[in-house]
């Protein structure tokens, strides 16, 4: 077999002194299979090599975790024998090459990923980004991605309950695709995949092995260049039809005791399921790779390991479960095969036409995988701008809200997840569009609440204060849906590592990840970091993606946003400070991009956040929404639109101006809907836990009364905030 040289190690995206690394560690020269083991393994997406030193920090243990980091999925605990598993993941790289194939494949990788532990799929949520809409790419791309998306959990059976999209030039030539999802599983039938145990069979389950998808972890972790197109066919291809049969057939094959470990294969394909069961059960494994179930001819060693062809596991049995388990799995019509073995050898051995082909201590592509304590720029905060050459007062507050809530970022998503179903097995109880997605836990009580967010612009701006602040937004939405915020998910996607300002970038926001993770007491469990997402020199804006997921023990006392009822009295929670730097407002209408992001005050956050749960248990709640991008008067319009009712505010008694007071975008702030009688408990409970709060207005019809001459009927609030996404995809 061919043996490689350096100029071939840097064809696959190795460094010249990671290929003198790799033969030194062998004592050898490896030939081509084994160059492309150590590429799929050592690349970033699958070694982590820039980011390892720096997630170490993230806090990952609670009373409620079961498992952290380091699985195929998170796990916690949601009482009564009862757990949830989730990740997310990026699907970024392929999804800007075949948008369809790229986001529906994400989709499928992230359902494996929660179904390998036992879980059965019970939500989907995403997190994309795509560059301006003046973009010529940009509308084909988004409608590729939502395609995908729903193609594949529509056919699945699985509702996508919740989401982000946003647009941003600096996505102009690398979108994000950040694919998340929950699954239910009983506390003592979740399934690892660390291999144990001598002699026993592995298993090759799933799809036939193709020539797609090859090399697609190693374009994962490069940048793009003009050459694209030539990348197409590392895009892998999805079959939901058969990822829907494979999910049913190892859930049946879990219900008994017949798996050790299980794995998916995911990025690098064989390759990396193998390696991983090997390195985290300290075993080696043997594969004849001749029973590799094929669909092309003539596959070669090299091939059919670092193929990404999806739909497929690799299960390491008890012997002697052979036949029970082909049973199963030719009832769902798929392949089975006995590939290898596990073995005493500590190596990955690969045989071919009766040769060995490959002979690599797993050690060395785990352990001794490169880190890399890259050198990283500290960002400075931005000094506040003075907005001396801007006269509020003649600003109109109509023309403003009208603006800003057509504006693409914050106008309403519905032409998205009307394409997908989130409705699918009967459980959904708070559809996307609201604060955070809601499903109930089939057949009890309680329900589960998730979202997903980022905030690019905050972390541009300042990346500690913008990790704290997507973490404390995530928090606030699961709290806004009556849910006790449990743990989160992060994706954490960036331009090069090797840039130092994009690093330092990456190091900080996850620094301010951390602090706010381990004061709200919502630590990390499962996450993915994307680099690399560049175009030539030019990285994205920063985008950490934060997936929250909170308890609701009683669904009854699950909270929306829609205002209820005429008469009742709306409050705000949370100090208004007026800060208007890096908000929607200085971005759109003043065109001010420079500045520092709100401060995140963790202990305001806390306290607020569980005041609220605390009313909310109450039931003096009747609806809540916290306030986020575009300020307070969006916020209130968002809720007058999904109710239908207006409101009359009072005058407020703070002396800022009312486009300040309005538009600015402090954090840790929330509006409640009480009912009158119970104004005086609700002050008590928050003059007690010393939260600040002020009285904001009372509903009324169908209009909204900013101040004695500005009126908006809710039809017109509606026409401003549904309007742009429908128009611009079908003009």
């Amino acid at each position: 077999m061919m043996l490689v040289n350096e100029k071939v190690a840097i064809e696959h995206g190795l460094k010249p002194d990671e290929y003198k690394k790799i033969c030194d560690l062998l004592k050898r020269v490896p030939n081509i299979t084994e160059l492309g083991i150590f590429s799929a393994m050592w690349n970033e997406h699958c070694s982590y090599k820039s980011s390892r030193l720096h997630l170490k920090k993230l806090p990952t243990k609670s009373k409620k975790v079961i498992q952290g980091p380091g699985e195929n999925a998170g796990v916690i605990d949601i009482e009564d024998n009862d757990a949830i598993v989730f990740k997310i993941e990026s699907h970024n790289h392929p999804s800007f090459i075949e948008p369809y194939q790229g986001a529906a494949t994400g989709v499928g990788g992230i359902m494996r990923d929660v179904f390998t532990m036992g879980a059965r799929p019970i939500a989907n949520l995403n997190s994309i980004h795509f560059g301006s809409p003046q973009n010529k790419k940009t509308k084909n791309l988004l409608r590729g991605v939502v395609h995908g998306i729903g193609g594949y959990g529509n056919c699945m059976g699985v509702p996508t309950i919740a989401g982000q999209t946003s647009f941003d030039s600096s996505y102009n030539g690398n979108i994000l695709v950040n694919a998340m999802t929950l699954g239910l599983v009983k506390k003592n039938k979740i399934f690892y995949s660390k291999a144990a145990g001598l002699n026993k069979p592995v298993i090759y389950v799933g799809s036939k092995t193709g020539r797609d998808g090859i090399h697609g972890a190693s374009m994962a972790s490069a940048s793009f260049d003009d050459k694209i197109e030539e990348k197409k066919p590392t895009v892998q291809v999805g079959d939901p039809f058969t990822e829907k049969l494979l999910l049913e057939a190892c859930l049946e094959l879990m219900e008994g005791d017949s798996i050790i470990a299980i794995q998916d294969m995911g990025a690098a394909g064989l390759t990396s399921s193998s390696i991983e069961m090997a390195s985290k059960g300290n075993l080696g494994i043997e594969i004849d790779l001749n029973k590799v179930p094929c669909r092309e001819a003539k596959m070669t060693p090299y091939e059919i390991m670092l193929s990404e062809s999806q739909e497929r596991m690799l299960i390491v049995l008890e012997n002697g479960k052979e036949e029970h388990a082909k049973r199963i799995f030719d009832k769902w019509n798929l392949d089975f095969a006995v590939i290898g073995q596990t073995t005493n050898s500590k190596n990955i051995e690969l045989f071919f036409d009766n040769e060995q082909v490959a002979n690599i201590p797993v050690n060395t592509l785990v352990e001794n995988s490169p880190m890399y304590d890259r050198k990283w720029k500290k960002a400075k905060l931005p000094k506040k701008n003075k907005f001396k050459n801007v006269d509020f007062n003649n600003l109109k507050i109509k023309d403003v809200l009208k603006k800003i809530l057509s504006n693409h970022n914050v106008c309403s998503k519905e032409w998205i997840w009307q394409q997908y179903d989130h409705t699918v097995m009967g459980d959904t109880i708070q559809k996307p569009g609201g604060d955070s997605g809601v499903v109930r836990v089939h057949g009890t009580n309680k329900a589960v609440a998730a979202s997903v967010d980022s905030s690019a612009v905050y972390c541009w701006a300042h990346p500690l204060t913008g990790g704290k602040q997507v973490v404390a937004e995530s928090w606030r939405n699961l709290i806004s849906v009556g849910a006790k915020p449990i743990a989160i998910t992060n994706c954490l996607n960036f331009g090069s590592p090797e840039n130092e300002e994009n690093m330092g970038e990456f190091v900080e926001c996850v620094q301010g990840i951390s602090e706010a993770s381990k004061y709200l007491e919502f630590p990390v469990v499962s996450g993915n970091v994307s680099f690399y997402n560049q175009t030539k020199e030019v990285g994205i804006k920063p985008t950490p993606a934060i997936g929250g997921v909170g308890l609701i023990k009683d669904y009854k006392k699950m909270i929306s946003m829609n205002f209820k009822e005429i008469n009742n009295l709306v409050l705000i929670i949370g100090k208004t400070e007026g800060h208007i730097d890096q908000s929607l407002f200085a971005r759109t209408i003043l065109d001010e991009k420079n500045g520092p992001p709100p401060e995140v005050n963790l202990f305001n956050e806390k306290n607020n956040g569980e005041s609220l749960l605390e009313l909310i248990e109450n039931n003096y709640i009747k609806s809540a929404h916290d306030i986020s991008l575009g300020g307070l008067l969006t916020a209130i319009s968002k809720m007058c639109i999904k109710g239908n009712k207006g409101i009359k505010l009072s005058k407020s008694k703070n002396l800022m101006n009312e486009i300040e007071y309005f538009f600015s975008e402090d954090q840790g702030r929330y509006i409640i809907e009480i009912k009158p009688k119970d104004l005086s408990e609700v002050v008590k409970i928050l003059k007690k836990n010393s939260v600040h709060y002020e009285e904001l207005g009372i509903i009324i019809d169908n209009e909204l009364v900013i101040n004695q001459k500005t009126k908006v009927t809710i039809d017109e609030l509606k026409s401003y905030n549904t309007n742009w996404l429908k128009n611009y995809m079908s003009s």
